[in-house]
C-alpha cells in the first residue's frame, strides 16, 4: 500500500462555536455542515472534508471513546476503490496491525487501525468525488457498516 495523501484531520475541541471562529472564520476554512449537533465538516475546497471538529465538552456529552480534546485520528488516502482498500486491509492484516473497525461513509470507505503508539488512524479510498461534489452534505451521512 502507499499513501497518496494526509485525507484529512478529526479533533475534540472544547467548544465547536469557538474552534469554528478559529478554523473557519480565521483561517478560511468553508464549513460543508454539521451532524449529531456537535460536530462540523470543514473543507479548504481539495476534498469533502479536511477538517472534522467533533466537541467533547464541557456540556457536550463525550463521542467517540476519548472525552479529551486533542487528536481524534488522521485520515491517509491509499486509493480510490474498494479493491486498493481490500489490498491494504490485507497489507495491515499481514503486518499484525491492531484494526479497531471499518466504516462505509458513502464519500469514503475506511479501515480504522492504531499506530505502534496507539494513535488511530483512518485508512481510506474516496468514492466518486461527483457524490459529494453535487451534494457536499453527502460528507455528514452517518457511517454505516462496511464488509471488506
Amino acid at each position: 500500500m502507499r499513501a497518496r495523501e494526509l485525507g484529512h484531520a478529526v479533533l475534540y475541541v472544547r467548544d465547536l462555536e469557538r474552534a469554528l471562529g478559529f478554523y473557519r472564520d480565521l483561517l478560511g476554512f468553508r464549513e460543508v455542515g454539521r451532524i449529531w449537533g456537535r460536530a462540523a465538516a470543514l473543507t479548504a475546497g481539495r476534498t469533502h472534508h479536511e477538517l472534522l471538529l467533533l466537541e467533547v465538552g464541557p456540556d457536550a456529552a463525550p463521542m467517540p471513546p476519548h472525552p479529551r480534546v486533542g487528536l481524534y485520528h488522521l485520515g491517509v488516502k491509499v486509493g480510490d476503490s474498494l479493491d486498493e482498500l481490500r489490498q491494504a486491509y490485507a497489507e495491515l492484516v499481514d503486518a499484525g496491525v491492531s484494526i479497531v473497525g471499518t466504516s462505509d461513509h458513502v464519500v469514503s470507505q475506511s479501515i480504522y487501525v492504531l499506530d505502534p503508539d496507539g494513535h488511530e488512524v483512518e485508512v481510506f479510498v474516496d468514492a466518486d468525488p461527483s457524490l459529494w461534489r453535487d451534494n457536499p452534505q453527502a460528507v455528514l451521512t452517518p457511517p454505516r457498516p462496511l464488509r471488506l
